[in-house]
């Protein structure tokens, strides 16, 4: 089985992981969701999970509810993303944005309820004794990268700062916090379950931080792209900052270095290293 079927066969097993997490109702808050997270998307930050904690030798099976919950705060984030206060997307994954099937309100309640279901998940994930005090460093570190010092945070400097405001130092935080922070905690928690060094935590979360850098300013090129197709008006990103050319090369420099963070610390992860590169394709705009 080549690499490509390798991680396709993980996102399988993360969207029936999805599914059974979410048929648990079908109330009008459980169809919301259901359409919210099954509507496609490339589930990079469980194949990040399932990837890394691999790397540690920890099954897929331990894994899996961690990922799943990751992908339901990241799918919250982007119903709340959507809203008319905040992006005001009419449009997620090639469909109307939940926001636009089923109004402000329940859009609001249902990113509001993936978010509280994410922590019911990870309060459940059945571990081993000897994995009990680990799992509570993961819901720690989730809550801590996902909160007000970590996305949030980042959301939060999306739409306060004004583009006068925006250096290059203040972007890359952005970015950072916005972005970076849950990747950082997809990478943490496989590693954390098993049982990584201190050097080799670090080289993971240098990994997932370049790593997130280089999602978002890819993500900017590819909307840059598409929104001078359709003659919008941009919120200033990346390539509105440096230009299209700066902006791929800050691409290609820290999908190097994150590989280079799994080099200097003898981590090998052909999955790890290929999730990057795929960081460096520019095709068209994907599901997030």
């Amino acid at each position: 089985m080549n690499i490509e079927e390798r991680l396709l066969e993980k996102k399988k097993a993360v969207e029936q992981g999805l599914e059974r997490v979410l048929s648990q109702g079908d109330s009008l808050l459980f169809r919301a969701m259901r359409y919210a997270v099954l509507s496609g998307g490339k589930r990079f930050r469980p194949l990040l999970t399932l990837s890394s904690g691999e790397c540690f030798g920890v099954s897929r099976d331990v894994l899996l509810p961690f990922a799943c919950a990751l992908e339901l705060i990241h799918n919250y984030s982007l119903v709340h993303d959507d809203l008319p206060s905040i992006d005001n997307d009419d449009f997620r994954r090639g469909k109307p944005s939940c926001h636009k099937e089923y109004g402000e309100g329940i859009a609001l309640l249902t990113g509001d309820s993936l978010l509280t279901l994410a922590f019911e998940v990870l309060a459940q994930a059945p571990v081993d004794e000897k994995l009990k005090s680990k799992k509570e460093q993961i819901i720690k570190e989730i809550s801590h990268l996902a909160g007000v010092n970590g996305m949030i945070g980042g959301q939060l400097m999306d739409v306060t700062l004004s583009p006068g405001e925006l250096t290059d130092k203040i972007f890359n935080e952005l970015i950072q916090k916005k972005t970076g922070a849950l990747i950082i905690a997809s990478v943490k928690t496989g590693s954390i379950l098993g049982g990584a060094t201190n050097s080799e935590l670090g080289a993971m979360v240098e990994y997932g931080k370049n790593i997130g850098i280089a999602f978002q300013i890819r993500d900017d090129i590819l909307d840059s792209a598409s929104e001078a197709q359709e003659g919008q008006l941009a919120r200033p990103n990346s390539v509105s900052l440096f230009g299209l050319e700066d902006s791929k090369c800050r691409v290609k420099n820290c999908v190097e270095a994150a590989k280079a963070a799994l080099d200097e610390a003898s981590l090998e992860s052909e999955e790890l290293n290929y999730l990057a590169s795929k960081l460096l394709e520019l095709g068209n705009r994907k599901g997030k």
